[in-house]
């Protein structure tokens, strides 16, 4: 299956997914070099990597990445000692081997702009000029801003104070006020005194932007989005995507990942269900389960 086209409209639609791709094998294993599929925040997966022993595990990586926004290499089945590699047992009888590279793909950064001054078009326009995803409001609504939305008020002293309690109420991964030095101490003082706890106060960039000293409009826009730049380059200001948790259970045979829901191995013992990710781990465990549960 060709996953290429449908990535390619997740990424005009502005939806996040990861893409697992299989960089290496060693058979006999059903994955293939070059098998892609995508992972969707909820756990569902377009496409073919391999069999059942890699499925849960590639899913539960490319929901990782997706959460932190950085990407996963897993080898499955093979001693891998470099550094960052997740490596993952394989109990299926074939013996193969695989790698498999997921990488997130995240919207474009996500900008709102409270207000409505010159300085806000021409920042408007040079985020837009980044690719950047624009918004420019008189008032925000906190329920719209996620973790992953930068806001700057630039209100310019219309109704600083209101935006800015607003913002700061949010799970946005950055707020900024346009303000001089003793403007912005000023609000920042007025936020104190009207109960703003100290951790938001701390996530206030007050003034927004690089320290250019007195400069025009123009010039602010510029150091405001230089600030966004760098942050989001050290990874501040890009944080992952929700996720959904899936209900995954760990094989008490060879700790490989399952996922109950598409298991076809259980085994029930003392009242509880235990899931497996083959055949050969559940006969296993059918023999001596004491052994396997306290070896857990």
């Amino acid at each position: 299956m060709n996953v290429l086209p449908r990535a390619a409209e997740l990424i005009s639609n502005g939806r996040p997914f990861a893409i697992a791709t299989v960089t290496w094998r060693r058979g006999p294993s059903s994955g293939r070099e070059g098998a892609k599929a995508l992972i969707h925040p909820d756990g569902t997966v377009e496409g073919w990597l391999g069999g059942a022993c890699a499925g849960p595990s590639v899913v539960e990586a490319a929901l990782l990445a997706l959460s932190t926004g950085r990407p996963q290499l897993l080898v499955l089945g093979e001693p891998d000692d470099r550094p960052g590699v997740a490596q993952v047992a394989m109990a299926c009888a074939s013996e193969g081997a695989m790698e498999v590279y997921v990488e997130p793909v995240l919207p474009p950064p996500e900008l709102w702009v409270v207000g409505n001054s010159p300085m806000v078009e021409t920042l408007q326009q040079q985020a837009v000029a980044l690719g950047w995803r624009v918004q420019v409001i008189d008032h925000l609504q906190p329920a719209a801003i996620g973790r992953r939305a930068m806001v700057v008020v630039a209100t310019q002293g219309h109704y600083d104070e209101e935006a800015l309690q607003a913002a700061l109420a949010t799970e946005a991964a950055y707020v900024g006020v346009v303000a001089s030095a003793k403007r912005a101490a000023a609000l920042v003082e007025y936020l104190w005194s009207r109960g703003v706890p100290d951790e938001q106060l701390a996530r206030l960039r007050a003034p927004a932007g690089l320290d250019l000293g007195p400069i025009a409009h123009e010039e602010i826009a510029v150091a405001i989005l230089a600030e966004l730049v760098a942050l989001r380059s050290a990874g501040a200001a890009e944080p992952g995507v929700e996720v959904a948790q899936p209900a995954t259970v760990v094989d008490p045979v060879c700790g490989m990942t399952v996922d109950p829901a598409n298991s076809h191995h259980s085994y029930e013992y003392l009242g509880r269900t235990y899931w497996f990710c083959a055949a050969g781990c559940r006969s296993a465990f059918e023999k001596d389960p004491a052994r396997f549960l306290t070896s857990s």
